[in-house]
């Protein structure tokens, strides 16, 4: 599966500072010092509902550790997933009368054209699950082996007794991940299993769903957490410097991912960090696909709103506070786009150099991005009131907000 294009990052001059950001396995912030190439591994979507706005914001919080990094005059290797077959979009195919192929195919197109409306830097390794399947049975074969999995009608589950950092992760308690389990994809409640919590590794097939051949497991199709397994472990091996995705992935999908890896490879941890997105809301409530109330960004862009607007308002909240979108989130976007703009398209300013400074320092400080946009404000207020006659400093904020925020001016 290919990504899609990137978009230049501008250089700036001088360098900016290692990344401090909050990891929820801590509770707290964790320095991040990676060596000359910096890993991350996003998790993607489930191409049957894209791009709405809870996934934009997710993606730009991960899109600014990259550039924050790449301000480091670092590397970034960076891999995102697709799960491009799974009970949601072979649901949402059979409602629709439509090919969960074709389904995915589209909705996968349309996520890449968003992103690169949106400036996101792509992944250098775009996954999906179909085609990460010959990697995948050889990893559910190895835990079955060593006494880490069992069978179950066909199926096969992981045991997290097996891992003795399970739960370290997320850090609930067995009841809360129970409940959550039951809302996100498990079957805590289904008889035979060793421990309601264990997740499945194998789907077993199952009468008109699409199976593959699982080697000695029989035909089926892979479980969600083994897929994000099998891709990073492949790519990025044990022990990169973050795991990334939304606040709902912290349980089950991060602490199920970190246990097969743990297991699997005998080594702790799988991640250094482990980094959650907040949520986005729409009337009062989650923005999600269940709901249904969702606002996309390909109807945003076909409205006619500048994909920089768009980025812009999901800058101005923190990337780990849940928010509402609104009209109003768009229009403050917008009119602070266009003072940006107008700011940097005279011949001179006020010296920007400052301004850069404030703006590394605000991201390597978790990401505080609504903090970076008031430093541009300020700049530009002082841009109008005629405060300076720096030739070079227009230049030069136009690149840093391009380089550091992925706002093109």
């Amino acid at each position: 599966m290919y990504a899609w294009p990137a978009s230049e990052v501008p250089a700036l001059p001088g360098k900016g500072a290692d990344l401090q950001i909050h990891s929820t396995a801590t509770g707290g912030r964790v320095t991040l010092d990676p060596g000359p190439v910096a890993r991350i591994y996003v998790c993607g979507i489930t191409p049957y509902d894209a791009t709405h706005i809870g996934h934009a914001a997710t993606y730009n919080a991960f899109d600014l550790v990259q550039r924050v990094w790449l301000d480091t005059k670092r590397q970034v290797h960076y891999v995102q997933n697709v799960t491009d077959v799974d009970d949601p979009l072979l649901e949402r195919a059979v409602r629709d009368g439509e090919d969960w192929t074709e389904l995915a195919e589209r909705e996968t197109a349309l996520f890449r054209e968003d992103m690169t409306a949106l400036r996101m830097l792509p992944p250098k390794h775009y996954i999906g699950a179909v085609e990460a399947i010959p990697g995948i049975v050889p990893l559910v074969e190895r835990l079955r082996d060593i006494g880490a999995a069992y069978e179950l009608d066909g199926d096969v589950y992981f045991s997290v007794e097996s891992d003795a950092h399970f739960g370290e992760v997320s850090n609930l308690d067995a009841e809360a991940m129970r409940l959550l389990s039951a809302e996100r994809g498990g079957d805590p409640e289904r008889p035979g299993k060793k421990n309601p919590l264990d997740p499945m590794l194998w789907l077993g097939a199952r009468e008109g769903e699409p199976s593959w051949d699982g080697g000695s497991l029989g035909r089926g199709r892979p479980g969600w957490h083994i897929e994000c397994v099998a891709i990073a472990l492949d790519h990025l091996g044990m022990g990169f410097d973050v795991q990334g995705g939304g606040s709902d992935l912290a349980f089950p999908h991060h602490e199920m991912g970190a246990s097969h890896a743990q297991v699997l490879t005998g080594e702790h941890p799988f991640a250094r960090a482990y980094v959650h997105a907040g949520m986005v809301a729409l009337d009062g409530e989650k923005m999600s696909k269940s709901k249904g109330n969702l606002v996309f960004v390909s109807k945003l862009r076909q409205d006619g709103v500048d994909p920089a607007a768009i980025r812009l308002a999901l800058l101005a909240h923190h990337y780990r506070s849940d928010w509402e979108w609104t009209d109003q989130v768009l229009a403050d976007a917008v009119e602070r786009l266009g003072r940006w703009r107008a700011a940097v398209s005279r011949p001179d300013g006020p010296s920007a150099d400052a301004l850069v400074d404030e703006i590394r320092k605000a991201l390597a400080d978790d990401l505080d991005a609504p903090a970076a946009l008031r430093a541009v404000d300020r700049w530009a207020a002082l841009q109008q009131s005629g405060g300076g006659t720096d030739e070079g400093a227009p230049g030069l904020v136009s690149r840093t907000v391009d380089a550091l925020l992925g706002v093109a001016l």
